[in-house]
């Protein structure tokens, strides 16, 4: 994520921070703005390296595609974290028009779910690998790995078709632009009726989104690494406990970067103002945006292949940046008259 990506609901709920005597209103608005600006310029930075190493330095393999589509989704959703920033800044004024509010927040869902995707699909493929060697060699081939890719973006973005629809701008009562959620796509936004209907609605997309997003993925994820462990265990291939770590830290990872999402989703749907609640959006911006910088090295830097390509790629990089330089000014003391 992705951010993250989770923060898809970042703006609905700052009224109710806002209005809060919680947390001053500045106080609250830095804490929420400064990681998402933070990760924004970390995580395009640090992403981008990984996925220029993972296209031009390393050979195209079925764990190079799954990592850089994966990396691609993170970085993605870094170029999108600072609207959301700006926006809650200006106290949840939405100054980017309805076109961006749709696309910009559908995009970030889709991100969230391709990310999703992406770690179960790598996890399956571990599990695959350790447990059925045989049929892995056989089967396990770029071509095949690039129509499950295929299958996860498409995947992704029909699961985020109705937040597409949904998405709008709204003017509220003090005359602001609001980027929300219309789950009854009624312009009749204060009828009773039209509310009940929001709330069942709303509700059916938390539960999809919970599962899909979150139950279904920990639990593929939690059995693949699990029987991957107690497999190479078996086979005393464990000569250290550091690819146990490796394992338990992706599964923890994964349950507390996006378990606060969800737990914030749910007390959204209880419209409650309470101290929980600023708690929960303020731990949800800081797990799922900075999500975006550091899991795509924990799981990049788990094979020591990448590790020493990236080092060698980077020398090379910078390398051939003071060559060129030096060239460039060598070129220029010998021809003063250009």
């Amino acid at each position: 994520m992705d951010l993250i990506t989770s923060t898809h609901y970042l703006i609905n709920a700052s009224t109710l921070v806002r209005n809060s005597t919680h947390f001053p209103s500045p106080a609250s608005k830095l804490i929420i703005a400064l990681p998402l600006f933070i990760s924004s310029i970390i995580g395009t930075i640090t992403n981008g390296l990984y996925l220029w190493v993972l296209k031009f330095k390393m050979k195209k393999t079925v764990n190079t595609l799954l990592f850089f589509h994966l990396i691609l989704s993170y970085f993605i959703s870094t170029l999108i974290l600072p609207f959301l920033a700006i926006s809650y800044l200006q106290d949840n004024n939405w100054n980017f028009g309805t076109a961006l509010c749709k696309v910009l927040n559908s995009t970030l869902s889709v991100v969230m779910f391709a990310s999703i995707f992406f770690l179960s699909t790598i996890s399956l493929d571990r599990y695959l690998l350790t447990l059925h060697p045989a049929w892995s060699q056989e089967h396990r081939t770029p071509r095949g790995a690039s129509s499950i890719i295929l299958g996860i973006w498409i995947s992704a973005t029909a699961l985020n078709l109705p937040y597409l629809v949904f998405r709008e701008t709204h003017h509220d009562h003090k005359g602001m632009v609001i980027c929300r959620n219309n789950y009854a796509v009624s312009s009749n936004w204060e009828s009773k009726e039209m509310q009940v209907l929001r709330r069942q609605i709303h509700v059916a997309c938390f539960i999809s989104r919970f599962l899909l997003g979150f139950f279904l993925p920990f639990i593929i994820i939690t059995f693949c690494y699990r029987k991957v462990a107690s497999k190479m265990k078996e086979r005393g291939l464990f000569k250290s406990r550091k690819p146990f770590k490796v394992m338990m830290t992706a599964i923890v990872s994964f349950f507390v970067c996006w378990m606060p999402y969800h737990v914030y989703q749910g007390l959204l749907l209880t419209e409650n103002k309470s101290l929980l609640l600023e708690l929960s959006l303020i731990i949800t911006v800081v797990t799922a945006s900075f999500n975006n910088v550091f899991s795509p090295t924990l799981y990049l830097f788990i094979g020591e292949n990448f590790k020493n390509v990236f080092k060698k790629s980077i020398l090379t990089l910078f390398r051939s940046t003071f060559r060129d330089e030096f060239s460039a000014e060598r070129t220029q003391n010998l021809n003063p008259e250009d």
